[in-house]
């Protein structure tokens, strides 16, 4: 098949998207498709790469992350589209880009990928303290209206959890399914664990190599809450004096994030890695994953870490707590860092419900599915 990727949140300094489009190049060399990425850049040109190419169209920086780029015009992206005749379109994100993918003339049968639920990312962050969720999910249905109009012009709208799929079924988004995200297969393992990186990890939060090293690691964003995260770890600090926290991770709340690690002992901001054998190593190194965004699609962090040998404290709402059930885990009230701070000591006392469903499956398991998806979508009549 030839696949066309209109992608607003691809970026050469991005994180968990980059990522995930990175080993879809690699899934479709290997299934000898050809993967077309269209994303808005610095300046238009044409990147060839293993099963494909990344099409640059030149776009204005994002204004609160200029990491990220924004469509502007659709005539070069649609241009872009027509050289490349694809089989299916793929719209992914729910902005500019959706709607370029689902204007474009063609005739290609076309998916809306879905990285990302905005509501529960920023309402449900910003207010869930004050209103219910339903509240103000209700508050948010203009968006609803404008998602639902945008998915009708798709023939499918993909997810990476079973929650999101399920969530925007019930606002009316069409043909929501859910195509599971997974892990690298062999990257994430206990076997990885390093006993000289678990004592240097401990000693930069000032703890000895008997303490217990817990980790987090996310975008440093609002929706993912990680000064609750750390409030939650300062909390139970209180209580036992040998735990440490290390943070992994970058991003545009970073002032925010040090001003938290700033009032908690035991704490230390490592910054992001792009070194994924290291990642890997980290994870198989703790004793414990701490989570704060209750507004995962999937939880790619989380899931690396359940892979990782881990126990994993997260909130009880998104893709998070979709996958505690696929490994050791605990969860605590969304938002709520006394919760959490309850959650890590019981956890840390060896108490944490078994996992009742499989674990978190591969990325290669996620790419034939997805494939296979586009494959029936192909023999529909256009």
């Amino acid at each position: 098949m030839k696949i066309v990727d209109v992608s607003g949140f691809y970026a050469e300094a991005g994180g968990g998207v980059r990522r995930y489009v990175e080993a879809k190049f690699a899934a479709a060399a290997l299934a000898g498709h050809e993967l077309t990425v269209i994303a808005p850049g610095a300046a238009s040109r044409v990147e060839a790469r293993p099963g494909g190419q990344v099409v640059w169209v030149r776009g204005p920086a994002m204004p609160f992350d200029p990491r990220y780029r924004m469509f502007w015009g659709a005539r070069e992206a649609w241009a872009a589209m027509d050289a490349a005749r694809p089989d299916i379109v793929e719209g992914s994100s729910p902005w500019r880009g959706g709607t370029i993918a689902a204007t474009w003339s063609g005739r290609a049968a076309r998916a809306l990928i879905f990285h990302q639920d905005v509501v529960a990312a920023y309402a449900h962050t910003a207010l869930d303290r004050r209103l219910s969720r339903s509240a103000i999910d209700a508050l948010a249905a203009p968006w609803w209206a404008r998602l639902r109009r945008l998915s009708a012009r798709f023939d499918v709208t993909v997810t990476g959890g079973e929650w999101l799929a399920a969530r925007l079924a019930a606002q009316g988004v069409k043909n929501a399914v859910a195509v599971l995200f997974g892990v690298e297969a062999g990257g994430f393992d206990p076997g990885r664990r390093d006993e000289a990186l678990r004592v240097e990890l401990l000693a930069r939060c000032g703890v000895g190599p008997g303490g217990r090293l817990i980790l987090a690691m996310s975008r440093f964003h609002p929706e993912k809450r990680l000064p609750t995260v750390i409030e939650a770890f300062a909390r139970a600090r209180h209580a036992r004096g040998d735990l440490a926290l290390v943070v992994i991770g970058e991003g545009l709340a970073r002032r925010s994030v040090e001003r938290s690690a700033a009032r908690a002992p035991g704490v230390a901001l490592i910054g992001a890695i792009d070194d994924r054998a290291m990642v890997a190593r980290i994870l198989a190194s703790g004793d414990l994953f701490v989570h704060g965004s209750g507004a995962e699609t999937y939880g790619l962090a989380v899931a690396e870490a359940i892979a990782s040998g881990l126990t994993v404290v997260v909130p009880d709402t998104g893709g998070a707590a979709d996958l505690a059930a696929r490994g050791r885990s605990l969860t605590y009230r969304t938002g709520d860092a006394a919760d959490g701070a309850r959650a890590i000591l019981t956890a840390l006392g060896g108490v944490a419900w078994p996992p009742s469903q499989p674990p978190p499956g591969s990325l290669d398991d996620h790419f034939a599915a997805l494939f296979g998806l586009y494959a029936e979508l192909g023999k529909l009549p256009r």
